[in-house]
């Protein structure tokens, strides 16, 4: 079964469960699943060949995996369709690839951009050589005039609960500067940084980072996407 046809499947499988149930509960599901029919992608940074930035034993590309697991639990609580680049250690290069890192970014793209989401979030970690750096932070391309709306709503909750420093930013990052659905970059959190790496392997703040990146999901669908 394809995405597209998934999709309806799941959409139409949600609004029967509505309908089952009386009006007065009807009404009370439809505030539990604010994200019902939205189709999001993730794509948790890194993977296989490439860890990202490490820290003794300690990778990114698997702190990226364990955080997006974490969120697809959430958006899926809410009524998302939740799609993810990969949900094991591994990469999209090729051997005949003349560049690695581009050829594993160009499949992704591919994936995101033929599924026909409504959304996709890459989730990744941030790393500077002063440990003093901390704080989550939203990245977006204005290739699309959504992701500056999207980046800001996502932006307020790190802010809120996770007492984020930090402020949106524009990149031009290749990956996104060449997917044109809505979409946005999170840095999850400084690994360079010993209080937020030590937190970032926590199971229980990767479920929080997941609880506040769907409050701004779904706070921008209501604010600024009705579609």
């Amino acid at each position: 079964m394809n995405l597209l046809k998934y999709k309806i499947w799941m959409f139409l499988f949600f609004i029967t469960i509505l309908l089952l149930v009386n009006k007065a509960d009807s009404h009370y599901a439809v505030l539990q699943l604010p994200l019902l029919g939205k189709t999001i992608y993730l794509d948790p940074g890194h993977g296989g060949r490439d860890p990202g930035t490490i820290y003794n034993n300690i990778k990114e590309k698997d702190l990226n995996l364990e955080i997006s697991l974490q969120l697809q639990q959430e958006l899926e609580k809410k009524g998302a369709i939740v799609f993810l680049t990969r949900d094991v250690d591994r990469d999209y290069s090729h051997k005949e690839d003349k560049s690695k890192k581009r050829g594993d970014l160009s499949r992704r793209i591919d994936m995101i951009e033929k599924a026909n989401s409504d959304m996709y979030l890459s989730i990744h970690l941030n790393w500077y050589k002063n440990s003093y750096y901390s704080g989550a932070e939203v990245l977006y391309n204005d290739i699309n005039d959504k992701n500056k709306i999207l980046a800001d709503n996502i932006m307020t909750y790190l802010k809120k609960d996770l007492k984020s420093t930090r402020h949106i930013t524009p990149t031009n990052l290749y990956m996104y500067q060449n997917i044109k659905i809505p979409g946005v970059l999170i840095e999850c959190g400084f690994l360079s940084n010993d209080s937020e790496r030590n937190k970032l392997q926590q199971k229980s703040y990767q479920k929080k980072i997941g609880k506040v990146i769907t409050k701004g999901i779904i706070a921008y669908y209501q604010q600024h996407d009705t579609t």
